[in-house]
């Protein structure tokens, strides 16, 4: 499909936001954001944060909008110390407010992928529901890399949504995924791409440890 047979769709912008402001609060978030890793132990987050920070979540991008992310949000205690002993012991998975397993579903694309445009003009759906299935169909690597890229974009959305609202977070690979999945009952079709926890910090981060010159990983139009 030529991308220039697409419909045009309009983009609707919030009114009355100081963009400025907005723009501001956003750089300060991404610079300030570290891996935590000591938490109070004590401290909870209510069950408005939680939705808010979910909501936030779910306005991260997905290719052809599959919405394929599947958030297991672990508040009980009990299953973060399960989660911690999978997780190399490290205490701050059980210490954390939250722990959050950013799963996918690999076969999204094939559950009723109309459901994802209902809201779309029908001259968009009539394009683009159709191009679904075929895209990934009989393609494994391509429905895992399409998993990860979509846990990777949601995860950052939640970390820096996180530490908007006074928070701090880790994401994590240091734990058997096979052995974690067990604990939530991850089903067959579904895959990890990893975990973050969230909660209060009682110790900062350490120093970042360094920063690779723009110049090394910023190329410009070519290698």
């Amino acid at each position: 499909m030529n991308p220039k047979e697409l419909p045009d769709i309009p983009i609707l912008k919030p009114s009355n936001l100081n963009q400025g402001k907005l723009i501001m609060e956003t750089q300060t978030a991404i610079r300030e954001r570290r891996a935590v890793k000591h938490y109070d132990p004590e401290h909870r987050l209510s069950e408005e944060e939680i939705q808010s920070l979910f909501d936030l979540a779910v306005q991260s991008p997905t290719s052809f909008n599959l919405q394929n992310w599947r958030f297991v949000a672990i508040t009980d205690k009990e299953i973060q110390q399960q989660i911690r002993a999978a997780a190399w012991d490290q205490a701050h998975v059980e210490e954390a407010s939250m722990v959050i397993l950013l799963c996918a579903d690999l076969l999204a694309w094939d559950k009723n992928p109309e459901r994802y445009w209902t809201e779309a003009p029908q001259a968009a759906q009539d394009i683009l529901v159709p191009m679904i299935k075929p895209f990934y169909q009989d393609k494994p690597q391509l429905q895992r890399d399409e998993a990860m890229r979509s846990c990777g974009i949601a995860g950052q959305t939640i970390m820096l949504a996180a530490k908007d609202m006074g928070f701090d977070s880790c994401p994590m690979i240091g734990f058997d995924p096979a052995a974690v999945g067990k604990i939530v009952g991850l089903p067959e079709d579904h895959v990890i791409g990893f975990m973050i926890t969230v909660g209060k910090a009682v110790k900062p981060a350490w120093p970042k440890p360094g920063v690779l010159p723009r110049e090394e990983v910023l190329i410009r139009n070519q290698f």
